[in-house]
């Protein structure tokens, strides 16, 4: 199983527009982050998890053609104001399954009303294949048997996703006993850790090592990175020597 980190940054990417902080004049390219998503691929399956506003851009550079689902985590429109996007792959393929918690579903189908329409539908516009993702439910799909995990987002429901033994979380604040036992003997994970200092609805980068240091995966990976965490380079030498953090096109294989 291939893993692509399409987009490794926090809601605003980095750089940030008009910002004159350090991070986001940095040259190198691993401070450079779009918006958070990844793309799993095995035996030519392919799976996105969210598709934020910079879609197009991901899947054009990471050289993905062809997309059999996507997996949403929750509605923010840095994961799924690329819906639209789908376009290229509804017109070789149909309608593309997406997954999601019920409240997920609904926002998109209001805020994306022309792409659910099933009558008189613009010819032009995606169409997709909604699909409900119920806590303690699992997905079975193109081979996998893919285990939703409940979490928080401050007041908000998310789900992160295991494929095998792999996982992969994303703004998370916290999560329940019942949901961390469905995380064990992980080979690697995948969660967030915004940035040193504390935030009321993510991983700081001590409540991700600390949530690691549980769960116990052979590798963890960091992503949904804030311009305000630092440098790369910098970052990574504070690290245990099996957590790393993620950066923006990096291919891990499991």
């Amino acid at each position: 199983m291939k893993v692509y980190f399409l987009g490794t940054g926090t809601s605003q990417g980095i750089p940030v527009i008009g910002s004159d902080h350090p991070v986001c004049h940095s040259q190198d390219q691993k401070d450079k982050r779009l918006r958070v998503s990844i793309w799993v691929e095995w035996d030519n399956n392919s799976f996105v998890i969210d598709c934020g506003p910079d879609f197009r851009q991901q899947m054009l550079t990471s050289g993905c053609s062809k997309i059999d689902a996507i997996l949403f985590t929750h509605e923010h429109s840095d994961h799924t104001t690329g819906l639209d996007d789908i376009r290229p792959f509804f017109f070789k393929q149909g309608n593309i399954p997406i997954y999601g918690h019920e409240r997920v579903l609904k926002n998109l189908k209001k805020r994306f009303d022309y792409i659910f329409e099933t009558e008189n539908k613009y010819p032009g516009s995606p169409g997709v294949f909604p699909i409900e993702v119920e806590n303690n439910v699992l997905i079975e799909s193109h081979s996998k048997k893919i285990i939703p995990i409940n979490a928080m987002h401050g007041d908000l429901q998310v789900f992160g996703y295991r494929f095998d033994n792999f996982a992969y979380l994303t703004d998370v604040k916290t999560i329940e006993t019942t949901e961390i036992n469905k995380l064990k003997n992980l080979d690697v994970l995948v969660i967030n850790a915004l940035r040193e200092d504390a935030h009321n609805t993510h991983f700081n980068l001590q409540e991700a090592l600390g949530f690691i240091n549980i769960v116990q995966p052979k590798k963890a990976y960091l992503t949904h990175i804030s311009h305000t965490f630092g440098f790369h380079e910098e970052i990574q030498k504070k690290l245990p020597e099996n957590v790393f953090l993620a950066y923006d096109n990096l291919i891990i294989n499991i």
